[in-house]
Order: structure tokens, then sequence, then C-alpha cells
């Protein structure tokens, strides 16, 4: 079976499809043009317009993703506004680590919200994973992609660990794990 996967990231589409293997699942980019606008206000509101603009462009079965960090010092900041926190990736983590500088409080989780739809847009399923943990101090490793680098579980960055330790324990991991077992029954 065939869903279209509601990005224009090509690593978040290989990191669904590792989850994926050994199902008889496969997840594919979403037609040229997407392009949704993101003006939800929560990670479920975001999910489902990438979602449902993914089945318009394709007519196929969508899922998608909303996923960010939210750290606990700054109000849950960035949040649902994560990747456009800064202009490149490593911006957004020099960014955060700056304003985080002198702040001891540096638990924060990784959210991912996915909303699969029908071809005609109908939400089939939704759902929320999570992932706790805190920012580090300074960035370590060099896997995985984002905000990875500095984000701690015990003494380990994401960043630090293979795919499939991360692919375990992260929140898109969680999340995924929940909708193929919906698509499974």
């Amino acid at each position: 079976m065939k869903i279209t996967f509601a990005t224009g990231n090509a690593h978040k589409l290989q990191e669904i499809n590792e989850i994926a293997a050994g199902t008889n699942i496969e997840f594919v980019l979403p037609p040229e043009g997407f392009d949704p606008v993101e003006d939800g206000e929560t990670f479920e509101e975001n999910s489902l317009i990438k979602a449902q603009e993914a089945a318009r462009l394709s007519g196929m079965m969508s899922l998608a993703d909303d996923s960010g960090l939210c750290v606990e010092a700054l109000n849950g900041a960035p949040g649902i506004h994560s990747a456009r926190y800064a202009e490149t990736a490593q911006a957004r983590i020099d960014k955060l680590l700056g304003v985080l500088e002198n702040i001891e409080n540096r638990r924060a989780k990784f959210v991912c919200v996915m909303t699969l739809v029908d071809a005609d847009g109908k939400v089939l399923f939704q759902t929320r994973g999570e992932c706790q943990g805190e920012i580090a101090r300074e960035q370590s490793g060099v896997n995985g992609f984002g905000y990875d680098p500095i984000f701690l579980i015990g003494n380990t960055t994401m960043a630090e660990m293979s795919e499939e330790e991360k692919n375990e324990i992260s929140h898109r991991g969680r999340a995924l794990k929940e909708v193929l077992e919906f698509l499974n029954k």
C-alpha cells in the first residue's frame, strides 16, 4: 500500500520508511506543488492542513506530521515555530543555546502529531508522540537532523544515537508506530 507522506523533507521520508520497514506500507512524496500554508495554532491543526493538502494533490490516502521542540523554560517555544526559529538548522541550534545560556531548567520535549486522511481529506486517525529530554549545553553528534545535536536523553544526544536507537524512542517513531497499528487492524 502506498500512502503520500506530506513533506518536502526527504530525510523525514527516509526516516518514516525505515520505521515502517517490514510492513506492506510505502510512503511517497506528494506531487510537485505541495506547499501548504501552515497557519494553524497547534501541531494538530498544522498536521491536518498538510495531510489534507497532500490528499488533494495526490488523490491518495495521506499522512502528515507536524513536529517541534518544546522547551519548558521558554513556555513551550519554539514549538510549532521550531523549523522557522532561525534561517538554518545551525542557526536554530545557536539561537536556542544562546537563549538558554544562563537558564538552569533545560527540560524539553520533542512533539510529533500525525494525521492520516483518506483520499478525500477526511480524518481517519490522529495521534501524538512525545519524547522527553533536555537541552544540552553544547552540541554533539552527527546523526539525525534539526535539534538532534542538542537534545539529550540521559547523557546522549539524539545525534549520537544510531537511526535504529533514535527511531525506537523518538516522538516521530512513537506516533508512526500508532499509525501503523491503526492501518494494520
